[in-house]
């Protein structure tokens, strides 16, 4: 009976240490670099419910290229030197070649970094800072989203075709805060001069009290108030304003926040304001009524504003994948330049000169009204082309990619 365990056993870990390294080849794993702790944890869960359903529908179909694809948690803590440091360590443990991230231009900057180095791909669904894309440009680094001048830009254009004339400007004093509000300023006075930009306030990443500021924005006059602010500052913002007095509407980048929304708790703050995009819940297309449909009855919540942004992202890779038939980077580099995906939000196509993808923006105002929520929502959108918004590959400063 011994000699018989004895054989059994033997056979038994044959089979696992044969077999372990086949299994772990039948799966490619995307590394997922965003907060998952601290006061924007809430952000990138979001993002990575997204990112679950986009490889779970992959799966589903019979994964990639007949290999499983697995999406892990990493946790940045939305600080650069973290993020190198854990990337480096699942690069060199688990051999992973796919990382993405949305929060935090500072880490996408370390990571584009890294990426080059070690010829990795990283793509981002929303660290916008345009200089990513610019000076900082590198051939491993994509990004599957709007960036800081585009998204800007179609909110200047809303404002510069509307009937204010004087607004006030609030900002997060890191790179892309201050590279939205510059893009914001340079394109509302090259469509409409004669708006006046009667405050201009930058506050730290994390700002808990925003009456100094709000009193400024009364002080000021403005009626309609530009800011780029995310997470628990755009909350604690709007949530703040009503109470000390403010009567003008918002015009943001990340308006379409439902959690943001819910946790002002006061509709009124926030109704008439004007959300701006590359993804929305309302948009009108086919194919998101049968995404919302889909990841509703999966998971009991709505796709909402993040979800819809890096799921796109996600598939938009899985297609130059597809297209690139492996997943070697270089041959996965060269299949997303120049490549269109038509998914939920439009038509996004990746500029081969800089790796930033042309999406169209949408725009709509916050209702009492949707089909959503109880609370106040995003309306019907407005879309504006991507053509509208673009920044010429030769203003970009982005110098190009050696093959």
């Amino acid at each position: 009976m011994k000699k018989k365990a004895v054989a059994i056993i033997s056979v038994f870990m044959v089979f696992y240490f044969f077999s372990a390294p086949v299994l772990a080849a039948d799966t490619v794993k995307i590394a997922v670099m965003d907060p998952f702790s601290g006061n924007f944890r809430d952000i990138g869960d979001r993002y990575f419910e997204g990112i679950e359903y986009a490889v779970n529908e992959i799966n589903n179909q019979g994964g990639l290229l007949g290999k499983k694809i697995e999406a892990v948690k990493v946790d940045t803590e939305l600080k650069p030197d973290v993020a190198t440091r854990k990337a480096t360590k699942i690069m060199l443990k688990e051999n992973v070649k796919f990382f993405t991230g949305g929060c935090g231009s500072s880490v996408a900057g370390a990571m584009s970094v890294l990426a080059e180095k070690n010829n990795l791909i990283y793509w981002t669904y929303g660290q916008e800072a345009a200089s990513l894309t610019g000076p900082k440009c590198s051939r491993n680094f994509f990004r599957a989203a709007p960036n800081t001048d585009t998204h800007a830009y179609a909110m200047a254009a809303w404002v510069a075709k509307s009937e204010y004339k004087e607004v006030a400007c609030i900002a997060q004093d890191y790179s892309a805060g201050i590279e939205y509000m510059d893009a914001f300023k340079r394109k509302l006075k090259e469509m409409n001069p004669s708006i006046k930009i009667v405050a201009e306030l930058y506050h730290k990443l994390g700002e808990k009290d925003f009456a100094p500021y709000v009193s400024q924005i009364i002080a000021s006059g403005a009626k309609i108030i530009y800011t780029p602010n995310w997470g628990n500052d755009l909350t604690l913002l709007v949530k703040q304003a009503k109470p000390l007095g403010l009567k003008a509407k918002f015009i943001g980048a990340y308006l379409s926040d439902d959690y943001m929304i819910r946790s002002v708790a006061n509709d009124a703050a926030v109704l008439g304001s004007i959300a701006c995009e590359d993804y929305l819940l309302s948009i009108p297309l086919k194919a998101n009524k049968e995404f919302i449909a889909g990841f509703y009855k999966a998971k009991g919540f709505y796709p909402s504003w993040l979800r819809g942004k890096s799921y796109t992202a996600t598939m938009f890779w899985a297609k130059a994948v597809k297209k690139a038939g492996s997943f070697d980077v270089d041959a996965v580099i060269n299949a997303w330049e120049g490549l269109t995906y038509e998914g939920i939000a439009g038509p996004w196509y990746m500029r081969p000169c800089d790796h930033q993808a042309q999406v169209p923006m949408w725009m709509a105002e916050l209702v009492e009204n949707n089909e959503f929520f109880k609370h106040a929502h995003v309306g019907e959108p407005t879309m504006i082309p991507a053509k509208d918004i673009e920044v010429p590959c030769d203003k970009t400063g982005c110098p190009g990619f050696k093959k």
